[in-house]
């Protein structure tokens, strides 16, 4: 079920009114057949694939917990392999079978097994790290394998953050589903208020803006200068607003119930100063993940310099791999990782050229360039992410300059990007909205927006409330799109 769909408008209040009438001690069971509702509305028969990673993580927990010296890693690695056995099958079995099959025809070796019909199950990669997640810590000691293999069940499936993350740890979520949650006012103000905030971002922002980076992405050659700096810098910010704004929707919909999710971002273009904290601030649950529990056993920084800039370069074409099965990611992630361990090498020689040149006495023109560039970086790295092939992705990146060095060359681009199918009425308005957006994740570094319009008297906040429905209303594309993070 699609958080953009008309399905779930009646899907959320229906769930979210039946919980609170359910006495406590049924909530559990209801949450848990909710949002097994929410996920077999994609495709019923994959709720299989959540039950079995859900017992055999449950089982896993207990036996790990009960287990003393070598059988405890026993029960750890089956528990491990065996869930991301389903999702090497599902989502890179036809990857790597591809590839073989290429290696093969080039080597003149007899190979015959046939890629799987198979169609990915929605948010695999999500409920599998969830998943590890939970095995590992019981593991670690930090968390008590649980009893309740509902309330166990629940955790792997609540349905607000089941199919895109966040990706909750046990220590955080787990808890929760014991606590009796009455119905609060300024509580369930609050996360509406971010749901709204998220359906701005994503039905305003990102599908208005998918119209046009899909038209330039099927068939990137045909075009040059403009349309591609438009497809470059739009992808990037499309990706941000579709998948904060489903972050926002999930943790604004567990809140009105009385759940609180992990945030997954933190203005990452706005603030970050760099590739790294760039990182840091996007899909922070899976990049503390992978921090974790790959990044920190490899040894982090702690074996040497050399040794450190591999783990940094493995952990982010690992996490390149995870978003998905295809090259260009794993590429995008490996060009991530060598952003960061290029900015390690040259720190010293940046940090002599800015005093040198004196920028270093306008840190706040400074700390503007540096975001920028940092922006740029990834919107360039994201032709990766998003192209359909690496030789896309190569022309995308060398063809983006192409034509502008003429006042003619300038028009005849500017005209070929008005004539794309996201005209200029909707341009202007794709544009007006960022430019709102970033407006207001700068006054939000003091206060949260929607606190400071609670303590607004109703004539001033109300208007408020009522011209941002409107804009949903009236400016947003209603198009089922599916959010960008549903593939992983």
């Amino acid at each position: 079920m699609l958080f953009n769909s008309f399905s779930f408008f009646i899907f959320f209040p229906t769930v979210t009114l039946l919980y609170f009438l359910i006495p406590h001690r049924y909530r559990w069971f209801f949450l848990l057949m909710a949002s097994w509702v929410f996920y077999m509305a994609f495709l019923p028969i994959y709720i299989l694939i959540l039950a079995l990673t859900i017992v055999i993580d449950y089982a896993a927990g207990l036996l790990i917990e009960r287990a003393e010296g070598e059988r405890k890693k026993v029960y750890l690695v089956i528990s491990i392999v065996s869930t991301c056995g389903a999702l090497f099958i599902f989502k890179y079995f036809n990857f790597f079978n591809s590839n073989l099959v290429q290696a093969a025809q080039f080597l003149h070796w007899n190979y015959s097994i046939e890629s799987l019909s198979l169609i990915l199950p929605i948010g695999i990669s999500f409920y599998t790290f969830q998943g590890i997640s939970y095995v590992i810590e019981v593991y670690r000691g930090q968390q008590k394998a649980e009893t309740h293999i509902g309330i166990f069940a629940l955790y792997i499936s609540f349905y607000p953050q089941l199919v895109a993350g966040p990706i909750e740890r046990p220590g955080n979520l787990l808890p929760q589903f014991y606590e009796k949650h009455t119905y609060d006012d300024q509580r369930a103000m609050d996360g509406l208020k971010l749901m709204v905030w998220g359906f701005f971002k994503k039905v305003v922002i990102a599908d208005k803006l998918t119209i046009l980076v899909d038209q330039i992405y099927a068939n990137p050659t045909q075009y040059t200068g403009f349309p591609l700096i438009a497809a470059i810098l739009f992808f990037g910010i499309q990706a941000y607003c579709d998948f904060s704004g489903y972050s926002d929707i999930a943790i604004g919909s567990a809140q009105v119930m009385g759940f609180r999710l992990i945030d997954n971002f933190n203005k990452p273009f706005f603030y970050s100063t760099s590739t790294a904290e760039f990182w840091r601030r996007w899909h922070m649950s899976l990049m503390s993940w992978f921090r974790d529990y790959v990044y920190i056993p490899l040894g982090g920084n702690r074996k040497g310099k050399w040794r450190g800039y591999f783990n940094i370069f493995f952990t982010f074409t690992l996490s390149g791999l995870w978003h998905g099965a295809k090259w260009g990611v794993v590429a995008w992630g490996a060009l991530n990782g060598f952003y960061i361990i290029f900015s390690i090498w040259t720190a010293g020689l940046r940090k002599r050229f800015i005093q040198w040149i004196g920028l270093d006495r306008f840190p706040v023109l400074h700390k503007g360039i540096q975001s920028f560039l940092t922006f740029m970086l990834f919107c360039i790295g994201a032709t990766l992410f998003r192209a359909e092939s690496l030789s896309d992705a190569y022309y995308v990146a060398t063809h983006w300059w192409s034509g502008l060095g003429s006042f003619a060359g300038i028009k005849m681009s500017l005209k070929s990007l008005y004539g794309l199918n996201l005209g200029k009425y909707e341009l202007i308005i794709a544009l007006v909205s960022i430019g709102f957006m970033e407006f207001i994740q700068k006054i939000e570094k003091q206060e949260k927006m929607r606190h400071f319009l609670s303590e607004k008297p109703i004539w001033i906040r109300w208007p408020i409330y009522y011209i941002l429905l409107f804009i949903l209303i009236f400016f947003g594309e209603y198009n089922d799109q599916t959010f960008i993070y549903f593939q992983f």
